[in-house]
């Protein structure tokens, strides 16, 4: 006779060595990594940053294509908010690449107007910023990238924004003037020159280069200049250290005065 709990109308018993499989499995799987990890909640979070950081790398790309292609109707139409976009940060030069790569040196040189302890003005020596910035470039296997661009691109700005009278001829001219003076005034805010700056004066020097030993090509080498009116220096144009400086300086001035006028 069939025993108990054996008929076909019957369920086979499950006991503890049937369950020993599925627990072993669940025991095996790998825990969850990375956005699977986190809660529903975050992960909606990491999905919406994710998207937005996507959107925002496919504009910047379309709109330094924009910037770089040939003028099209799109750039006719929207050209005021693509220079807003890439100027100054992303700006595109592509001069390497030209049929006529840049075939000159160019130097930048400034003069400054200092006052002394004593009230006296007095005039710099030109000082050859350019020549500086190639000296500690030279020899170095790993050059900084502002010592190798950043006082070059701010003439080309200045001098793309000006014309041979130095008049503005965009609305960027201002903006260039002032990244010009500013970015000056850094480079001499370590130096002593016997007094505060009043007043300085920039200048470039551009010579062709010296075609090589193996070529007939004669190319006049003389250097020249294009030397910019005299600019006055604002609290402004100094680097916060020496702004707070002046300040100071200001303040005890002003105390002496009263002191003196008791």
């Amino acid at each position: 006779m069939p025993e108990a709990g054996s008929g076909p109308g019957t369920e086979p018993a499950v006991g503890p060595d049937a369950a020993a499989p599925e627990a072993a499995a669940e025991a095996e799987a790998p825990p969850a990594a990375g956005i699977a990890a986190l809660t529903l909640p975050y992960q909606i979070a990491a999905a919406v940053a994710l998207g937005l950081v996507a959107l925002a790398a496919c504009v910047h790309l379309a709109v330094t294509f924009l910037h770089v292609a040939p003028s099209n109707t799109v750039t006719k139409e929207y050209g005021k908010q693509i220079d807003a976009w890439i100027y100054p940060e992303f700006e595109q030069n592509w001069k390497l690449f030209a049929p006529n790569p840049l075939q000159q040196n160019i130097g930048v040189q400034v003069k400054a107007e200092v006052k002394t302890a004593d009230g006296e003005l007095r005039t710099t020596e030109w000082i050859d910023l350019a020549a500086e910035d190639a000296e500690a470039i030279r020899g170095n296997l790993l050059p900084s990238h502002t010592e190798q661009n950043m006082l070059r691109r701010s003439w080309d700005f200045y001098q793309n924004t000006h014309d041979a009278q130095n008049r503005s001829t965009e609305t960027r001219g201002p903006l260039a003037e002032n990244y010009l003076r500013r970015l000056v005034m850094l480079r001499l805010a370590d130096r002593d020159l016997g007094g505060a700056v009043e007043r300085i004066q920039i200048r470039s020097s551009a010579a062709f280069v010296k075609p090589p030993p193996w070529t007939d090509e004669k190319v006049d080498t003389t250097p020249v200049h294009r030397v910019l009116p005299w600019w006055n220096v604002t609290p402004a144009d100094l680097p916060p250290d020496a702004r707070d400086d002046a300040a100071a300086g200001a303040r005890t001035r002003g105390t002496q005065g009263e002191e003196g006028a008791e």
